[in-house]
């Protein structure tokens, strides 16, 4: 079996420096839709190195994200193929305000090894500290499609129960068709956001949006719509990957603020609302 999860969870965790600066928090904002309009004071906020606010996702990029998804895979105990290798949920706590730039020890891990069935979940934590103390936690959950069926623990529950009546709020967002181009530059280079052939061999008419890029046009669109744009108010944000998107595509957000948090769901506009992002929820002050 390519997953030992035995050997996978007992692996030393990897641990490295990373760096980044406002270019890099430029670009980034960039890669998940800012600066639209270009001269739109709130989105200067994002697009503007004098004003530079840091929207809480791009902790999943930091540093090129590594040691992220593709570092994890490469883990002991763990050999598998790209093509069979989706996003399934993302889960991001912050412990404080990211700055635009700065020096920082990630330590990356396999937290939990999950079977379900007809796929394997692998949790890859990285936990991210600098002089000042811990800046954030990001667990990323990730299906391998084909290598379950060992009778491991199949993990808890990740559903929640839908939200109750009409959305409060509901927005667009058009995709780019040169989206995942652009957002593949922060450091996720799986060529199935770029390669059609590579695409159609994971199962895909063509290159699809990275799960992350939904991920960070889905804050920033709940941090400007509900949260004043103030980023330093989002404490944690977690979603389950629901489907997929196509550059080029309409992602209609709707919104259900409560009591210290947001519930979302994302959907594809063109596909009859074909979900997206489920089981989302930004926890705020």
């Amino acid at each position: 079996m390519p997953i030992d999860a035995a050997k996978a969870l007992a692996a030393e965790p990897r641990t490295g420096e990373i760096t980044w600066d406002r270019k890099d928090v430029l670009l980034y904002h960039l890669g998940v839709g800012a600066g639209r309009p270009a001269t739109d004071p709130d989105e200067l906020r994002y697009t503007l190195e004098s004003r530079l606010h840091v929207l809480p996702s791009f902790a999943t990029v930091a540093g090129a994200g590594s040691p992220g998804v593709i570092s994890g895979l490469s883990m002991p105990g763990v050999d598998v193929d790209l093509a069979h290798v989706l996003h399934g949920g993302q889960s991001l706590t912050l412990h404080r305000p990211l700055p635009a730039e700065g020096t920082a020890t990630a330590t990356g891990r396999i937290a939990a090894v999950y079977d379900k069935g007809k796929a394997a979940v692998l949790v890859m934590r990285t936990e991210v500290t600098d002089t000042e103390g811990p800046l954030w936690t990001n667990d990323a959950q990730i299906f391998v499609r084909g290598e379950g069926g060992w009778g491991g623990d199949r993990g808890p529950s990740t559903r929640l129960d839908p939200p109750a009546g009409a959305p409060a709020t509901t927005v667009e967002r058009h995709v780019r068709e040169d989206q995942a181009l652009l957002y593949r530059l922060s450091g996720d280079w799986n060529p199935l956001h770029a390669d059609p052939d590579f695409a159609k061999r994971a199962g895909f008419e063509r290159p699809i949006l990275h799960g992350l890029c939904t991920y960070g046009i889905t804050l920033k669109a709940v941090v400007d719509t509900l949260l004043g744009g103030d980023v330093s108010r989002v404490h944690r944000y977690a979603t389950r990957f629901a489907g997929v998107v196509y550059p080029g595509e309409t992602l209609r957000i709707r919104m259900w603020p409560g009591d210290g948090g947001v519930r979302v769901a994302v959907s594809a506009g063109e596909r009859d609302d074909a979900p997206v992002l489920a089981d989302t929820i930004v926890e705020h002050s």
